[in-house]
């Protein structure tokens, strides 16, 4: 059995102090959890790209209108009522940020990461994106033009990154597996 960290012990210590006080409903957290692990979260956001990698006709609707393009997944979790996928190509790389919060599409990618939240990325992004994506490790040749995307109440993006071509004929399930949260930001390469 591998160790538990300090915060994982807390939070098992605070949801037992709950659930003994009876404040909280064991089914009811196990729901939560299961939920963010299998129904809301960065997986649904992978199988999405990994469909539109396989699948062309997918992709270009994807590109033109990702609400309606992801209709058919039925994902819950919300936030995805304008979703805007934007490509990543050898000339474009794109990046997501959401300058006045942390508007982000949860159905698609889960909880957004601290640093989505903090008020450095957010400012530094737009700025000084190469400098920004060279701390998350993506160094990009001068070619590439770097777009930032700002999300909103009304608008959420989503990046739709490029394929490595040691993927080429794998499968939807298995392209998925190597899709993370961060490279459908744009902060991370596959």
């Amino acid at each position: 059995m591998s160790e538990r960290s300090d915060a994982e012990i807390r939070a098992l210590a605070l949801e037992s102090l709950l659930i003994e006080r009876g404040l909280v409903d064991p089914a009811k957290v196990d729901d939560i959890i299961e939920r963010y692990n299998n129904r809301v979260g960065p997986m649904n956001g992978a199988r999405v790209v990994a469909r539109a990698w396989t699948d062309p006709d997918f992709k270009a609707r994807l590109l033109n209108d990702g609400t309606a393009a992801i209709a058919e997944f039925n994902f819950e979790g919300g936030q995805v009522d304008k979703l805007v996928v934007v490509e990543n190509t050898p000339q474009v790389h794109n990046v997501i940020v959401c300058t006045l919060c942390s508007c982000y599409p949860w159905a698609m990618l889960g909880l957004p990461p601290r640093w989505y939240k903090d008020p450095a990325y957010r400012s530094r992004v737009v700025r000084e994106p190469r400098r920004i994506l060279a701390q998350f490790d993506v160094h990009l040749p001068s070619t590439t033009a770097v777009r930032v995307w700002d999300s909103s109440a009304e608008i959420r993006y989503m990046v739709l990154p490029q394929m490595p071509a040691r993927l080429l004929g794998e499968s939807e399930a298995t392209l998925a597996q190597h899709i993370s949260r961060d490279a459908m930001i744009g902060v991370a390469l596959i």
